[in-house]
C-alpha cells in the first residue's frame, strides 16, 4: 500500500506502528521523517559500492550486489530490531525517492505477513512539503513576537507562557542554540534540513485562531537559517518588548549559561574572534575578567558593548517603536515576569 502525504505532519502518519527509514545512516542523520527510526538496508560504506559498480561497470551488476546486500541487511533487521513484532503490527517503509530500497525491504516485510506501507515518492516528496510549507507558508496563526535585548530571558518567558497554555514555537529550541556566538551547545545543532522539518510540523500542528508566541531573532540562529515563511511573519509581527536592566541580564545570563561559565578556554576562543570589533583596552578589559572568573563583570560588558548596540540596529529595522514594553527590574523571579507578559499580551488583544 502506497500511502501519499499530503503535508509534513499528515494525520495519515499516526495509523503505522513504525515509521522505517531503510536510508544510509549518513542520509538519516542529516534528516529524516519525524518518529522514524533508522534500518538501513545499505550501510554508507555499501550505498556508494553500489553506486560505484552502477556507474563504472553495470546497472545490472549493481542491481545484483545490492539485491544480496538488502537481503542480508534485512536479515539481519529481522532477528534484531524487528524480532519482538507480533503478527499485528504494522510498518510504514520509506527510501530517498520511494524506490528500489524501500519496495525490497517491504516486499520482504510483506511476504512475512505485515501490513505494509510505503511513502509514496519516499523522503523527497516529503522533503519537498516541508519546504513549500517553511518557504511558501503562510503562518496559519497571528505572529506576536517577544523582544528584548540579549540576556532578556525572553526563551524562559516563553517556554513559561506554553506552560500556561499560549501557543509557542521556541525557534532557539528546534535549531538548539541560545542564538549568540555563546549560544552554541556540546551536542551542536541539526541540519538545516531536520530544523526544517521540525519547524514544518510545528507550524502545521498550529491553531489559527491563536496567537502565535515566537522570539525575536535574526535571520540566523546560530548556523540555522530562519526560513522565508517564518522571517516575513517576524519582521511583519507586532513586537511585545522586554525592557531589563543590563545588571539584571547579566545575572540571569551568567547563572543560565553554565556550559560556557564551566569552560573558560571556549569562552577565550570566542573573545577572540570578536576582538577585531573592539577597542583594544575594551578587549584587554574582558580577558582580565575572564582571568579573575568575574562573569558578571564579563557578562555586563559583554551585553552592554557588544550585543546591545547590535540588537538595537537589528530592532530598528524591524520595529516601528508602537509595541508594548514591559519593565523588569529583575529576573530573579520568572513566574512573576511571566504573569507580566501574560498580562500585557491580553492588553494587546
Amino acid at each position: 500500500m502506497d500511502l501519499t502525504l499530503s503535508s509534513a505532519a499528515d494525520p495519515a502518519l499516526a495509523g503505522f506502528d513504525d515509521i522505517i527509514d531503510v536510508r544510509a545512516p549518513a542520509e538519516f542523520a542529516e534528516d529524516h521523517l519525524p518518529g522514524a527510526i533508522n534500518l538501513p538496508v545499505l550501510s554508507d560504506a555499501e550505498r556508494a559500492l553500489v553506486g560505484t559498480i552502477y556507474k563504472q561497470v553495470s546497472s545490472f551488476d549493481a542491481r545484483k550486489l545490492g539485491a544480496a546486500l538488502v537481503a542480508a541487511n534485512a536479515a539481519r533487521h529481522l532477528q534484531g530490531p524487528l524480532s519482538d513484532r507480533g503478527g499485528a503490527w504494522k510498518p510504514l517503509v520509506y527510501c530517498w525517492r520511494g524506490g528500489q530500497r524501500s519496495g525490497s525491504f517491504g516486499t520482504i516485510l510483506s511476504q512475512i505477513g505485515w501490513r505494509v506501507g510505503r511513502v509514496a515518492g519516499g523522503y523527497k516528496a516529503w522533503r519537498s512539503l516541508v519546504v513549500d510549507r517553511v518557504q511558501n507558508g503562510p503562518i496559519a496563526a497571528p505572529v506576536i513576537v517577544l523582544d528584548g535585548n540579549t540576556g532578556s530571558a525572553k526563551t524562559a518567558i516563553l517556554q513559561r507562557l506554553a506552560l500556561r497554555g499560549h501557543q509557542v514555537i521556541d525557534l532557539e529550541g528546534l535549531a538548539n542554540h541560545r542564538g549568540s556566538l555563546f549560544g552554541g551547545h556540546p551536542e551542536g545543532q541539526p541540519s538545516q534540513k531536520m530544523f526544517e522539518g521540525r519547524l514544518a510540523v510545528a507550524l502545521e500542528g498550529l491553531d489559527p485562531a491563536r496567537p502565535l508566541l515566537v522570539e525575536a531573532e535574526s535571520s540566523r540562529v546560530g548556523q540555522i537559517t530562519v526560513p522565508k515563511a517564518m522571517w516575513q511573519a517576524i519582521c511583519a509581527a507586532p513586537r511585545l518588548r522586554l525592557q531589563v536592566p543590563v545588571a539584571a541580564r547579566a545575572a540571569f545570563t551568567a547563572a543560565t549559561y553554565r556550559d560556557m561559565v564551566a569552560d573558560p578556554d571556549r569562552v577565550a576562543g570566542i573573545l577572540d574572534l570578536i576582538a577585531p570589533l573592539h577597542p583594544a583596552e575594551r578587549v584587554e578589559g574582558w580577558r582580565g575578567a575572564l582571568a579573575r572568573r568575574d562573569w558578571q563583570l564579563l557578562s555586563e560588558g559583554l551585553l552592554r558593548d557588544h550585543y546591545d548596540p547590535r540588537y538595537d540596529k537589528h530592532r530598528a529595522r524591524h520595529d516601528d517603536g508602537r509595541g508594548a514594553v514591559v519593565a523588569l527590574e529583575g529576573l530573579t523571579d520568572l513566574e512573576a515576569a511571566t504573569a507580566r507578559v501574560e498580562a500585557a499580551l491580553a492588553r494587546m488583544g
